[in-house]
């Protein structure tokens, strides 16, 4: 079993794509469905303790999985049951179930096993279940200590995180062969536990990845200020804003901080602050980044600061307000580095409807504006215009606070001033802020989670070094 981070992230298309490719290499449905029910047998033995098990099977593909990780589970000495919705459709599962070989129950009538192994539809899935299907799985989900789904709880679309229906929630799904997107995107990832994938020895490639913890080092030892990368960041029209993202920059790691605009009372000592009106600090060429939109208002002279930081050669993240005052086009034309930090609702003011999964829509904005976007919310997508993209499962639900998306800007900010990559910046800031979140628990504001990203650097600092 694999953990997620990191992984490849498939579709169902390029799922079975994939599968296609070994059967045309030489593979087999029946042998690719005897090493997924192996994989899933070993895997369910290691999590069930001494339990026994209930399996339960749908007609298709997923059903023929179940079997056979069925017949592995009683080869290693487990009391295992197998009940079904129905008889197995295609040659694989009716041979999957002629090895199980043994007694089939009603899935209507089964009774409930400590571990439950939910093998009824897995990817692909573009319909809700029968309503008597339903009851039964989430009857014996509820009845069961450790409920486990293959590939992925039934009822979810593989795709785009939707809930075909009523799906209770599981405790671990086996991911067969790749990461499916509805691991990472709610509401279904929500409804799947901890995933882990099962290798099934098929190749394995795509553009889309979990994301994972960021590989980073402290400053070389000839570092300076300047290096370690300059962050500047637009004051608006609420001030806290910025002093949010500016705080959140030093302590990402930026190495020199500046707020153009007004003073900010008790900002940190070390914060440089420097007027907008009186001089040009936009021509400084130290900046490494700069942050424009946290609290910058909608008015005409938030225009005009936007339009200033659009006319500067700097890399820019472009947050808040500064999201609904303008356009792809415009952000396609400007060119350079530029990272966009939208929630559902800036993304569209900005884009429009999103159109299909939140991963298709974000890889779109991204190729429409030339920018990588960080579609943000309770999951979310950061894309590059060339169509690579990551997909931040579950964060602290606390993260819904006021202020916590300016921190997010800052510390992106940081990633941005000092990495070389703006898609490994961002995932880097994403995986830092969601850290710093896990670290502080319940109840924190969003002054709390920029002072926590200094320790979520540090632990970050020293994971990569182990």
């Amino acid at each position: 079993m694999t953990p997620l981070d990191g992984t490849i992230v498939l579709e169902a298309a390029a799922m079975r794509a994939a599968e296609q490719a070994a059967i045309a290499a030489g593979d087999s449905v029946e042998s690719l469905m005897q090493r997924a029910g192996r994989a899933i047998g070993d895997a369910v033995h290691r999590l069930a303790g001494a339990h026994a098990v209930l399996v339960i099977c749908g007609p298709g593909n997923n059903g023929g999985d179940g079997y056979l990780a069925a017949a592995r589970l009683r080869a290693l000495g487990r009391h295992v049951r197998v009940a079904a919705a129905s008889a197995p459709r295609g040659a694989a599962a009716r041979a999957a179930r002629d090895a199980w070989g043994a007694a089939v129950e009603p899935l209507a009538e089964a009774k409930a096993a400590p571990v439950l192994v939910d093998a009824l539809y897995g990817t692909g899935l573009s319909r809700a279940i029968e309503p008597a299907d339903a009851a039964a799985l989430a009857r014996l989900v509820a009845a069961a200590t450790l409920a486990i789904a293959v590939d992925l709880p039934s009822g979810t679309a593989s795709d785009d995180g939707a809930l075909l229906g009523e799906v209770p929630a599981f405790h671990v799904t086996l991911a067969l062969g790749a990461a499916k997107p509805s691991h990472l995107l709610q509401p279904a990832a929500a409804r799947c536990g901890s995933v882990r994938v099962l290798p099934l020895g098929i190749a394995i490639e795509g553009t889309t990845r979990a994301l994972a913890a960021p590989a980073l080092a402290p400053p070389p030892v000839d570092s300076h200020k300047f290096s370690r990368g300059m962050i500047a960041v637009i004051k608006g029209r609420m001030a806290g804003a910025g002093e949010l993202a500016v705080r959140a920059a030093m302590r990402a790691g930026a190495g020199y901080v500046t707020l153009l605009g007004a003073t900010i009372p008790q900002a940190p000592h070390a914060l440089v602050r420097r007027s907008i009106e009186r001089d040009d600090p936009l021509a400084d060429t130290r900046i490494g980044a700069l942050v424009v939109g946290p609290g910058l208002g909608r008015d005409d002279h938030a225009r005009e600061l936007l339009e200033r930081a659009l006319a500067s050669d700097r890399a820019l993240l472009i947050d808040g307000d500064a999201l609904h005052l303008v356009t792809p086009e415009r952000l396609r034309a400007r060119g350079g580095t530029i990272v966009l930090t939208p929630h559902a609702g800036e993304f569209h003011a900005l884009f429009g409807e999103a159109r299909g999964s939140k991963l298709a829509a974000a890889r779109e904005a991204a190729e429409r504006a030339g920018a990588v976007v960080v579609y943000k919310g309770p999951d979310t997508v950061i894309a590059a215009p060339d169509g690579r993209a990551l997909l931040a499962g579950e964060a602290s639900s606390w993260l819904s606070t006021a202020g916590s998306g300016d921190v997010l800007a800052g510390a992106i900010a940081a990633r941005v001033a000092g990495d070389g990559d703006p898609l490994d910046a961002a995932a880097a800031g994403v995986w830092l802020h969601a850290a710093a979140a896990r670290q502080l628990g319940a109840g924190f504001i969003a002054d709390d989670l920029a002072e926590a990203l200094a320790p979520a650097l540090a632990a970050a600092i020293r994971e990569t070094r182990a």
